[in-house]
């Protein structure tokens, strides 16, 4: 019996030594990040109103789009405790060994910020016993759902959420330390803007891949630290292969419709249930997004195909398998990601319209009852290359709708159209999308 006591103690010290060796090194990890360059967020302002509130922070987001470097540049000047639990040594620690080793390496902090929390069962009852105790908390997570789900059962009330994106393009010009000073009429200016644009549909925006200069293997093993980690592991995957093959397929055809039926015959899979539980784990996981198909009838949004959208415009270059650069859907691709990072949801405030005459819009942007905005994308340079079906369709979308803000954005085509009696707006997207930052901001 002694012996059994004995070992026990032995195994706890060891516990409690190992916890603690884990923390004192991400101790020194938030030293390299603090000293190292950020590029301000835009969303740091929203978040920086609520840090002294003592409301619980959420930060949510796809893995390594800055979730951790955000909140640990809002906490630089203050005393704050740091546990990142996406290591195997903390998932079955308790809280109260995990406080103990706080109070051994950061001292009496009143700020924590618990990384990637969703790696340990029973968190947010975690979370209310650390409120409770008077601690002001900053968590993040990589999976929409299951914090969304716990957050609304366990902490309702509580807590206030964010989301972060990969760079948005003006955080792409600040990382580049470019000045967006007489934007508005020097041509040489805009030149390099757009040159700019290139550079950042082509790469992406995920802010270690460029600040430290990363080649493509990053994207490689970011991809799938997503698949694996993010969806295989959490969920029980029994073959990886089948899902990595999907969601390979899915980036490919990025911009397009899809269906689960459809998704099963092509990928030779044995049902459509296990097609969309794979891609509601990828969605959670923010991989993936999908837009459903506007319709005044409830019953229709669950029938009509999907539009699929990415993450991240780096990824679908690296990943899909596209013989041509397809411009007009990888632009089409950032506005969604950009109307996301204002924002607006999917399938509750961006849709897109299409008619059994074939007459598509991108995107449909919802308030409330009314349809606000209808916007088309097309990589056109002049108004010549815009083509005239892309004008009849946001034409009958705006009957159908009874919407009068109509917008193309084009690649470098600016002018103010009559047609029909409708005024159409053309803007080029660099604009679009730093117009769409001052607004956000």
């Amino acid at each position: 019996m002694k012996l059994t006591k004995l070992l026990n103690i032995v195994k706890s010290i060891l516990l409690d030594m190992a916890i603690n060796y884990v923390l004192a090194r991400q101790k020194e990890e938030i030293k390299n990040k603090i000293s190292q360059k950020i590029v301000e967020r835009d969303i740091k302002k929203s978040v920086k109103k609520m840090l002294d509130n003592d409301i619980i922070k959420v930060i949510t987001g796809v893995r390594r789009s800055g979730k951790s470097t955000l909140a640990i540049n809002l906490l630089k000047d203050k005393e704050f405790g740091y546990v990142n639990f996406d290591e195997k040594d903390l998932i079955d620690v308790t809280l109260d060994t995990l406080l103990s080793g706080i109070k051994e390496i950061y001292g009496d902090v009143k700020y924590l910020l618990l990384d990637e929390i969703q790696n340990i069962e029973g968190w947010e009852l975690w979370v209310n016993s650390l409120q409770r105790r008077g601690y002001n908390l900053i968590i993040t997570g990589s999976n929409a759902k299951l914090l969304s789900k716990e957050l609304a059962t366990h902490l309702t009330g509580r807590y206030v959420e964010f989301e972060t994106f990969p760079f948005s393009f003006s955080e792409f010009l600040r990382f580049k330390d470019c000045s967006l000073e007489d934007i508005g009429y020097l041509k040489e200016k805009q030149g390099n803007i757009k040159n700019l644009l290139r550079e950042y549909l082509n790469k992406g925006g995920f802010p270690e891949y460029l600040v430290k200069e990363l080649d493509e293997s990053y994207l490689y093993s970011l991809f799938n630290s997503i698949v694996y980690a993010d969806i295989v592991k959490r969920w029980n995957i029994k073959y990886p292969s089948k899902l990595d093959d999907l969601l390979r397929y899915l980036i490919s055809i990025f911009g397009r419709e899809y269906s689960a039926t459809k998704l099963k015959n092509i990928l030779d899979f044995k049902s459509t249930l296990t097609i969309q539980n794979y891609v509601r784990y990828a969605e959670e996981s923010y991989l993936i997004f999908s837009l459903q198909r506007f319709s005044f009838k409830p019953k229709e949004f669950i029938k009509m195909p999907k539009k699929v959208y990415v993450i991240d415009t780096g990824f679908i270059n690296l990943l899909s398998k596209r013989l041509t650069q397809d411009s007009g859907r990888i632009m089409e691709n950032a506005v969604f990601l950009e109307l996301r990072r204002k924002g607006l949801k999917e399938n509750r405030d961006i849709f897109y319209f299409k008619d059994y005459q074939q007459h598509e819009v991108d995107f449909v942007i919802k308030e409330g009852l009314k349809v606000k905005q209808l916007i088309q994308v097309t990589y056109a340079s002049d108004k010549d290359e815009v083509e005239q079906r892309e004008i009849r369709s946001l034409l009958k979308a705006s009957d159908v709708l009874r919407c009068k803000n109509l917008i193309v954005i084009t690649w470098d085509y600016e002018d103010q159209q009559e047609v029909k009696g409708k005024k159409i707006m053309f803007v080029p997207l660099w604009r679009w999308l730093l117009k769409s930052n001052r607004v956000r901001n």
